[in-house]
């Protein structure tokens, strides 16, 4: 079945519809879910979503633009959530030089120390990387180079993609594959090995076509896995079940 391994169904997009959406997921196909913290706010949904719908989990950590939100007392309550039996992930982190909402070392701070924090708690990390790719890899290769770690939202270039191959990385590919003018992404896509590649839809946002522009949700990643299994000369099929192993294997769920 189809594993979201980046979702935001804490998202005030979901206000209205967002329990029946919910239990509308495994007659649609759709087996996994994994909720993925932004803000402190988030973060405390994300579990209470976790602690109700079984097949939903929970990754906890704090998004670059929102470092200036901690200090020692807030990330002692984040550490403290980490022991949550829904927990299963720090993220998402890492670094945004895109909106610029926070000064890079403070970014860098933060990110440095929630990597430190997944190491200590044994969890793997989904990291968020904008406009930032040697910072980035720089920080992941000297503090996370024994880390799992998911780039979410892939982004960058063949080149890198393949560098964090030899680190044992994964890629998180979403609705940007299916836009006709993500080449470079396609390109990445093409050449990674299925093993190496999660299914991410970063719902509500970045709805793949043909739903380009609405509300993203779990349901439109059947559209993100024939995508892929074009690119890859594979099944639908394939892709969906090779992807749910490979975050079952991340998550270890």
């Amino acid at each position: 079945m189809i594993f979201d391994t980046h979702a935001h169904y804490d998202d005030k997009q979901f206000e209205e519809d967002r329990e029946e959406l919910l239990n509308s997921m495994k007659e649609n196909g759709v087996g996994t879910i994994v909720n993925s913290g932004a803000t402190l706010s988030s973060c405390q949904k994300s579990i209470e979503l976790a602690e109700r719908y079984p097949f939903l989990y929970a990754a906890v950590g704090i998004h670059p633009d929102e470092a200036g939100s901690l200090n020692e007392e807030s990330f002692a309550w984040l550490k403290a959530q980490l022991s949550n039996e829904n927990v299963v992930a720090v993220g998402e982190i890492g670094l945004d030089y895109y909106w610029d909402k926070e000064n890079h070392e403070t970014q860098k701070q933060w990110f440095i120390r929630q990597l430190a924090l997944a190491r200590e708690m044994h969890l793997p990390v989904v990291i968020h990387s904008r406009d930032a790719a040697e910072d980035t890899f720089e920080i992941l290769k000297e503090y996370a180079a024994d880390l799992k770690c998911d780039i979410h939202c892939y982004s960058y270039s063949l080149e890198m993609a393949r560098e964090y191959e030899k680190m044992g990385y994964y890629i998180g590919v979403g609705g940007v594959v299916t836009f006709s003018n993500a080449k470079k992404l396609k390109r990445v896509v093409a050449e990674m090995p299925i093993e190496r590649i999660l299914l991410e839809t970063d719902c509500p946002y970045l709805s793949p076509s043909p739903n380009r522009g609405k509300r993203n949700s779990s349901l439109n990643l059947k559209y993100v896995a024939e995508q892929i299994g074009q690119l890859k000369n594979m099944s639908c099929e394939e892709v969906i079940a090779q992807t749910e192993k490979n975050a079952k294997e991340f998550y270890g769920l």
